[in-house]
């Protein structure tokens, strides 16, 4: 991210950072994408959770509370007030910009409809956190997913013992790796 002299701005197409209204990235995006002139970059995960009805797929923004517009300097008060949008990102009062290869960067992580997947399921081979139960804060290696009901088989150390059990998966946390991690 770069902080440009805002003298050095006028009449220059820049890729700009958005503050957006909390939880409404995805509502500023769609009226920004009305303007004339302006390019909308709003990247959001899409990710399963377990709910009380099973899991279920969820949209996140992949920064929340920000998303990035490329427009002509002149635009600013237009983009500024748009619907959703809270601010045009500052540091000392001049505006941060971004470069193209910052923003291909990015989209090169998500699909035609700025989305990145988000792979939690649970696979053998996993080292998984138990969330739930007495073995709560253990570690424990997955060494079979056992077909239809969301239950696995681990393997733990328990007072230096090996411990083979059965658990579902919603009471284990899986590995995480981010869309952006390379």
């Amino acid at each position: 991210m770069t902080v440009n002299n805002c003298s050095d701005l006028d009449e220059a197409v820049y890729w700009f950072c958005l503050k957006s209204q909390p939880k409404r990235e995805h509502i500023a995006a769609a009226h920004l994408r009305q303007l004339d002139g302006v390019e909308v970059f709003c990247p959001r995960l899409r990710f399963q959770r377990p709910t009380v009805r099973g899991l279920k797929w969820f949209h996140e923004a992949m920064f929340p509370g920000y998303l990035f517009a490329r427009f002509d300097f002149l635009q600013l008060k237009e983009v500024r007030y748009s619907s959703g949008v809270s601010a045009v990102l500052q540091f000392g009062g001049c505006y941060a910009t971004l470069d193209d290869d910052t923003i291909e960067s990015l989209r090169s992580r998500t699909d035609a409809q700025q989305v990145a997947l988000v792979e939690s399921r649970i696979k053998e081979g996993d080292v998984v956190e138990i969330v739930e139960g007495a073995l709560q804060g253990l570690e424990a290696v997955v060494t079979e997913v056992l077909p239809g009901s969301e239950r696995v088989k681990i393997l733990l150390n328990f007072l230096g013992r090996e411990i083979h059990a059965e658990t579902q998966t919603p009471r284990l946390l899986p590995p995480r790796k981010h869309p952006m991690a390379a």
